[in-house]
C-alpha cells in the first residue's frame, strides 16, 4: 500500500506518517527496491495502533517508548504491559472529566429545552447559567 493510500484510508497526512516513522512512533516502514514506502500488513498494524493511541490522547513520547520496548523483544513484556496500563489509566481519568462535562451539558440543554417550551429559564439547586 502506498503512503497516499494509507493517508486516504486513515484520513491522516503524509507528513504525519513520515513524522511517526522518523521519531519512532511506528517502526521503519517496508520499502521497495527504489526506496519508496510500501506499507505491508505489519506496517499498517503499527499505523493503526499509533492512530488509535494518539486519538486516545497517548503522548508521542509514550508511543516511542512502547515501540522501542517492543523492538527489544520479550524481555520487555512487563515494561510494555506497565506502559499500556499507565496509558489506560490516563485515558480513564480523561474520560471521567468528559463524563462530568457531558452531564453538565445535558443538564443545561435540558433546562433550555424546557425554557423553549415554557418561555421561562430556571435552574435547579441554585445553579446559575
Amino acid at each position: 500500500m502506498t503512503i497516499k493510500e494509507v493517508c486516504e484510508k486513515y484520513d491522516i497526512t503524509a507528513d504525519t506518517l513520515r513524522y511517526y516513522e522518523r521519531v519512532g512512533v511506528i517502526p521503519a516502514v517496508t520499502r521497495t527496491a527504489g526506496g519508496i514506502r510500501d506499507y505491508q500488513e505489519t506496517d499498517i498494524a503499527w499505523v493503526e495502533n499509533a492512530i488509535c493511541f494518539r486519538d486516545a490522547g497517548m503522548p508521542v513520547e509514550m508511543l516511542i517508548e512502547y515501540v522501542k520496548l517492543f523492538q527489544e523483544g520479550d524481555s520487555t513484556i512487563d515494561a510494555r504491559a506497565n506502559l499500556l496500563k499507565e496509558a489506560r489509566e490516563a485515558i480513564v481519568e480523561a474520560r471521567k472529566k468528559y463524563d462530568i462535562a457531558l452531564e453538565k451539558l445535558d443538564y443545561k440543554i435540558g433546562r433550555y429545552e424546557i425554557a423553549q417550551k415554557t418561555g421561562v429559564l430556571t435552574w435547579d439547586d441554585q445553579e446559575e447559567e
